[in-house]
């Protein structure tokens, strides 16, 4: 779980500091400079923001408006020392607020609000021994089309490694002429990012010419069998793609190995 705290007040931000660390989770610090905290969430994606409302730079509430506009599933604490509630706020500001965090805060109601984050993200679940399927939050994930889906796919295979647009299109597309796969790769790209958009589940970074996959509040049956958290492997690994072959046989001697 990754999260924001924006306070001005340099004691707030160590006491916070106090009581983040040893928690299993990743935490960035920013005082009142908005463009430096708009550039992270649009790039690392965190789950929630901790938010202090009256600051020199920055407006809380301004602020969680244009949080919720890069990034919609993002939740909201208020920091405030303000005799505020949810009844003060924009209504598209409330719907995503979990909370006030009143100052001195407790510790015990930042547990609670940690906890209650974990609780509402949202998690894939992805399937790969066999065919190849994701669900979030138990419902199936229904790709555009059969190449966007592919594409997932192979991001799966990559565990979170960089996937350029060059690999994905010698194993998605090798008989392929040049010019048009990359019309395809592109294609199949813009499909993958419209699905994840409609449905508010961002884990992929779109960079210039590659993929990355960012694997926070996505649990797969293959990365748990290599992490040895799981003996779940049946001899099948996405059945469906020719490229999938070589992570077979790494499987089967994974396998093997593990049986003697």
């Amino acid at each position: 779980m990754k999260i924001i705290i924006v306070d001005d007040e340099l004691r707030a931000l160590q006491l916070f500091l106090i009581d983040l660390i040893g928690l299993d989770l990743e935490y960035k610090f920013f005082k009142d400079d908005e463009t430096a905290v708009m550039k992270y969430v649009i790039a690392e994606k965190p789950e929630a923001a901790f938010l202090d409302i009256n600051m020199p730079g920055i407006n809380g509430i301004n602020l969680a408006s244009e949080l919720i506009a890069a990034k919609p599933s993002i939740k909201i604490v208020f920091t405030t020392g303000l005799n505020l509630s949810e009844k003060d706020l924009p209504p598209e500001v409330a719907l995503n607020t979990l909370g006030f965090l009143y100052k001195p805060y407790d510790n015990n109601k930042l547990l609670y609000f940690l906890s209650e984050i974990a609780d509402k993200a949202r998690k894939m679940t992805v399937k790969t021994f066999g065919s190849f399927d994701c669900f979030i939050d138990d419902r199936i994930v229904r790709f555009s089309s059969s190449k966007s889906k592919e594409l997932f796919a192979l991001l799966i295979a990559y565990n979170g490694k960089t996937l350029t647009m060059n690999d994905a299109i010698s194993q998605i597309w090798p008989d392929v002429d040049l010019d048009k796969s990359k019309v395809l790769y592109r294609d199949a790209v813009w499909r993958l990012r419209k699905t994840f958009s409609e449905l508010h589940f961002e884990c992929i970074d779109f960079k210039r010419a590659c993929l990355v996959l960012n694997k926070t509040n996505i649990v797969c049956d293959y990365w748990n069998y290599i992490s040895e958290l799981s003996q779940d492997y049946n001899g099948e690994f996405l059945k469906n793609y020719d490229w999938s072959i070589p992570y077979l046989s790494f499987l089967d001697k994974l396998n093997a190995s593990r049986k003697n």
